[in-house]
C-alpha cells in the first residue's frame, strides 16, 4: 500500500485513541460495500453475532479486539501481480524476440481510493533493426535537392551500418491535392505540365505517390530517386501532411516491420496545410486515417479527403510506433518545431537549401531519438489517476517526470508508477497501456476493483434471523423487506412507539433526526433532498454541504462525505483546490520550474529575483547560461564543486559532456564559455542546444593551468643577475674614476701652462746667509 495509506492509517489510530472513533466508525454506514468504499483502512465483520455496542465497520485491528473471528472479517487488501515479465535484451538483431521493456503484463487489484506502486524498466539495446522510409517535397523548389539525394541511399547505408547491422530504407513524393486552387488549371498546357509559364517541362501534380518499399537494397535507393522529377503546385503551402497519414497507416504498402525503430524523414522547404484547408477546394470529407494507396500507389482519395489533423497524425503514428523527423529549411523550421511540440517522438532539424546535409541531420536526428526515452498512457480509465517517477541516471528519483533524456545506447531506466482509484466503477475489471514512445514494446495493466464483499454472495433471503422472514441476512446485517425496519427488520413503518424516538436523536434536547428525517421504530429514515444524499443514523451527514471552490463543491476534485471534502488522487487543501502533480511546472529542461522557483498547486512560484514566466523559465536578471552550467562543467567533467557537495548534480545537470581538443563554430544554437576554476585554471567549454531541447556541453579536455617556478631556472637567474648587476657596478665605477682622473690631469696641464717663473731661476733654492734689515738703526 502506498505512502498515502500508511499515513491515514496513522491518522485513523491517533484518531481513535484519542477520541474512541475513526474514519471507519464515524460515516454511519450500514453496509460491507459502503464500509469498504470510506476507506483502505476500513474492515467489516460479518459475523451475526457481534459484541453489543461494538460497530461492524472499524478499523481491522479493533474488529479483531472486540472479538470478531478472522474468517469473518471482510478486508480486501491492493495488490500488484506480475502476470509476464520477459527479461530485458541486450542486443536487437540476431534474437527471435528484443524485449526493451518489463514487465510486459501486471494485474491490479485495487479496493475504493486505494493506490499501488508498480516499476516498469526500459532500455535501448544496441544493434536494434532500423526502418528508414524517406518522404520528400517534390516541388519545382526543391531541383537542386532532388540532386543531391541520388547516392543518399549508399551513403545512409553506410553511416547507419555504425549503429545498426540491419537497416531498411524506402521512397516517397508528395507535392499537393491536385485540384483548384492549389493546381494550374490554365492555361490547358499547365495542367500536365505546371511548368509551362517558366519555359520549362515537370510532372503533372499529384498529392503523394509510393516510390519504393521499405527494402535493405540501397542501390535500389539510388536508382528509384535518379527516374524521379519536380512537378510544381500553385500556392505556397504543400500537403505533406496528407502524406505522412498514408505513409503511417499503409504499413503493408510500406513495409514497416515489428521488430524495429520506425523512422520517418519529411523534407520540405515550405509550409503545410493541415485539417480544414480542403475547404478552399471544397473538400469537406474528414480525412479517415485509411489506406487509400492505388494499385499505381497514387494516394486515390486526395481530391475527396480533407488533410489530417495534428491529432489525427499523434494518434497513428503513435499506434504505428513511428518517429517523424521534420528535416526542413530555416525558412520554416520555427513553424515546424511548433508542431513537433504537439506530437511526440518527433524531432526537427534544419536543412540546407540544396538538402546537402539531409545525411547527417538523419544520424543526429536518430541520435536524439535513441537519446530519450517517454512513457505514454494510453486508454486510461476515468476512475484511476497515475503519478510517476522517473529514475534515469546515477539511480536518483526524480519526481513527477516520465521521461529520461541524455541516454546512450544500452542504458537502463525505471519509472515507479502510482495507480490511484477513485469510487467504485461499474466495470469491475478494465486495463490499460503503458509504452514508451515509439517503442513496439508496451506494458498492459490490468485493473481488478474490489468494491464488492465476499460474504454477498452467501446472502440468505427471507431469513429467520431478521424477523421470521422479513429481511435478507447479508453479511451479517438484516436488509429489511420494504416496509420493514430496524436492525432485525422487527419493525413495520405502520407501527407507532414515543418511547422509541430516544433512539433517534445522540443526545438529550437534540432534534430527532437532525431534523432531517422522521424516525419510525427507533431508527432514522432520513429525507431525500434535491441536492444531494442524506445519510448517518441520524441523518447527520450529507453529500452536498461542502465547501466550494468557484461554484463547484470540493473544486470540482473531491467527493463530499458528510461535510468534509475527500479529494481525489493528485489533489489536496481543504477545498481540493491544489494539485500535487508537479508535471505541470517542468520546464524545456526537465527541472522543476526552471530551478528558479517551486511548484505550489501545479503552478511555479518563482522565487529568483527577476524570474517569470510559466516554468520561470524567462529570467533577464539571472546568471547566464555560461554561469549557470559552469557548475555543471564542474561536476560532470571534474566531479567537484558546489552540486557534488549536495549530491544534485545529476538532478540539476542534464546535459551530455563531451570532451574535445578544440571548440568549433556550432551556429548561434551555441555558446563559448570561459571561467577560472579554484586552480586558477582556465577552462573553455560550449554550451550547445540542439532542436530538440537536448543540451551538449563540449569541454576542452585539459585545462590552461599556469605552470610552477622552475627552481634551477631561478637559481640561475638570480645568480646571473647578481653577476650582471655587479660587473656593471665595477664598470660603472672604473668609468667614473677614469672620467675623474682625466677632468685632473687636464686641470694640471692648464695650470702647468699658466706658469710665468724664469726656467734659469730655481724657485726652490735658497741661499746659506740670510739679510735682515734693523729698522731701528738710525745712521749718520
Amino acid at each position: 500500500m502506498g505512502k498515502l495509506s500508511v499515513a491515514l492509517g496513522i491518522i485513523a489510530l491517533c484518531a481513535a485513541g484519542a477520541w474512541g472513533g475513526n474514519i471507519c466508525t464515524t460515516r454511519g454506514v450500514n453496509s460491507c460495500k459502503q464500509c469498504l468504499a470510506v476507506s483502505p483502512l476500513c474492515a467489516w465483520c460479518s459475523a451475526e453475532v457481534l459484541a453489543q455496542g461494538s460497530p461492524r465497520c472499524d478499523l481491522h485491528t479493533n474488529l479483531l479486539e472486540n472479538g470478531c473471528g478472522h474468517d469473518y472479517i471482510e478486508f480486501p487488501s491492493s495488490s500488484v501481480t506480475i502476470l509476464e515479465a520477459r527479461p530485458l535484451s541486450d542486443k536487437g538483431s540476431g534474437s527471435s524476440i528484443t524485449t526493451q521493456m518489463s514487465p510486459q503484463r501486471i494485474r491490479l487489484n485495487l479496493r475504493p481510493d486505494d493506490s499501488q506502486i508498480f516499476r516498469v524498466q526500459v532500455r535501448q539495446v544496441e544493434d536494434y533493426p532500423v526502418d528508414i522510409y524517406y518522404l520528400m517535397d517534390l516541388s519545382n523548389s526543391m531541383k537542386d535537392d532532388l540532386r543531391n539525394i541520388q547516392n543518399l541511399g549508399t551513403k545512409l547505408a553506410s553511416e547507419m551500418r555504425k549503429l545498426t547491422s540491419n537497416l531498411r530504407i524506402g521512397f516517397g513524393a508528395f507535392v499537393d491535392k491536385p485540384i483548384s486552387p492549389y493546381m494550374y488549371i490554365s492555361p490547358p498546357e499547365a495542367i500536365i505540365n505546371p511548368c509551362y509559364e517558366i519555359g520549362e517541362t515537370c510532372l503533372p501534380m499529384f498529392g503523394y505517390k509510393h516510390v519504393l518499399s521499405l527494402t535493405d537494397e540501397v542501390t535500389r535507393f539510388n536508382e528509384e530517386v535518379r527516374k524521379q522529377s519536380v512537378s510544381r503546385n500553385r500556392d505556397a503551402p504543400e500537403g505533406g501532411f496528407d502524406a505522412i497519414i498514408q505513409a503511417t497507416v499503409c504499413d503493408e504498402k510500406i513495409g514497416w516491420r515489428n521488430d524495429a525503430s520506425h523512422l520517418l524523414v519529411f523534407t520540405t522547404d515550405a509550409k503545410t496545410h493541415i485539417a480544414l484547408d480542403g475547404r478552399l477546394a471544397g473538400i469537406v470529407q474528414p480525412n479517415d486515417a485509411q489506406c487509400h494507396i492505388d494499385k499505381d500507389n497514387f494516394y486515390s482519395a486526395s481530391t475527396t479527403l480533407d488533410y489530417p489533423s495534428l491529432g489525427l497524425m499523434t494518434e497513428k503514428l503513435s499506434q504505428k510506433n513511428i518517429n517523424l523527423i521534420f528535416a526542413v529549411t530555416d525558412t520554416v523550421v520555427g513553424l515546424y518545431q511548433n508542431y513537433s511540440e504537439l506530437i511526440p517522438g518527433t524531432t526537427v532539424g534544419t536543412l540546407s537549401r540544396d538538402s546537402s546535409n539531409v545525411l547527417q541531420l538523419i544520424v543526429d536526428s536518430y541520435g536524439k531519438i535513441r537519446s530519450k526515452v517517454e512513457l505514454e498512457v494510453r486508454d486510461l480509465p476515468e476512475e484511476l489517476s497515475l503519478a510517476f517517477n522517473a529514475t534515469c541516471l546515477n539511480d536518483e528519483v526524480i519526481p513527477g517526470l516520465k521521461s529520461c533524456v541524455g541516454l546512450k545506447i544500452g542504458d537502463t531506466v525505471s519509472f515507479s508508477i502510482e495507480a490511484k482509484v477513485r469510487g467504485c466503477p461499474r466495470e469491475r475489471e478494465k486495463s490499460f497501456t503503458i509504452k514508451p514512445v515509439g517503442f513496439k514494446d508496451n506494458l498492459t495493466v490490468v485493473v481488478n476493483f474490489d468494491c464488492d464483499c465476499s460474504c454477498e454472495s452467501q446472502a440468505e433471503a427471507n431469513s429467520s434471523s431478521c424477523s421470521q422472514g422479513n429481511g435478507t441476512l447479508e453479511c451479517g446485517v438484516c436488509r429489511c423487506n420494504a416496509g420493514r425496519l430496524g436492525s432485525h427488520c422487527e419493525c413495520s413503518e405502520e407501527e407507532y412507539n414515543p418511547s422509541q424516538q430516544d433512539n433517534c436523536s445522540p443526545r438529550a434536547g437534540q432534534p430527532l433526526c437532525s431534523q432531517r428525517g422522521e424516525c419510525i421504530c427507533g431508527q432514522c429514515v432520513c429525507h431525500s433532498s434535491d441536492f444531494g444524499k442524506v445519510t448517518g443514523k441520524y441523518c447527520e451527514c450529507d453529500d452536498f454541504s461542502c465547501v466550494r471552490f468557484k461554484g463547484q463543491m470540493c473544486s470540482g476534485h473531491g467527493q463530499c462525505s458528510c461535510g468534509d471534502c475527500l479529494c481525489d488522487p493528485d489533489w489536496t487543501g481543504d477545498y481540493c483546490n491544489c494539485t500535487t502533480r508537479t508535471d505541470t511546472c517542468m520546464s524545456s529542461t526537465g527541472l522543476v520550474c526552471s530551478g528558479h522557483g517551486s511548484c505550489v498547486c501545479g503552478k511555479c512560484d518563482c522565487t529568483q529575483p527577476g524570474s517569470y514566466g510559466d516554468t520561470c523559465e524567462k529570467c533577464p536578471t539571472c546568471p547566464d547560461a555560461c554561469t549557470i552550467k559552469k557548475e555543471c562543467v564542474e561536476c560532470k567533467k571534474f566531479e567537484r564543486g558546489m552540486l557534488v557537495e549536495q549530491q544534485s548534480c545529476s538532478r540539476m545537470c542534464r546535459d551530455e559532456i563531451e570532451t574535445v581538443q578544440e571548440l568549433i563554430d556550432r551556429g548561434k544554437d551555441a555558446v563559448n564559455c570561459t571561467y577560472k576554476d579554484e586552480n586558477d585554471c582556465v577552462v573553455r567549454f560550449q554550451y550547445y542546444e540542439d532542436s530538440s531541447g537536448k543540451s551538449i556541453l563540449y569541454v576542452i579536455e585539459e585545462p590552461d593551468c599556469p605552470k610552477g617556478p622552475d627552481v634551477l631556472v631561478v637559481l640561475l637567474s638570480v645568480t646571473g643577475a647578481i653577476l650582471l648587476i655587479g660587473l656593471a657596478a665595477l664598470l660603472i665605477w672604473k668609468l667614473l674614476i677614469t672620467i675623474h682622473d682625466r677632468r685632473e690631469f687636464a686641470r694640471f696641464e692648464e695650470e702647468k701652462a699658466r706658469a710665468k717663473w724664469d726656467t734659469g731661476h730655481n724657485p726652490l733654492y735658497k741661499e746659506a746667509t740670510s739679510t735682515f734689515t734693523n729698522i731701528t738703526y738710525r745712521g749718520n
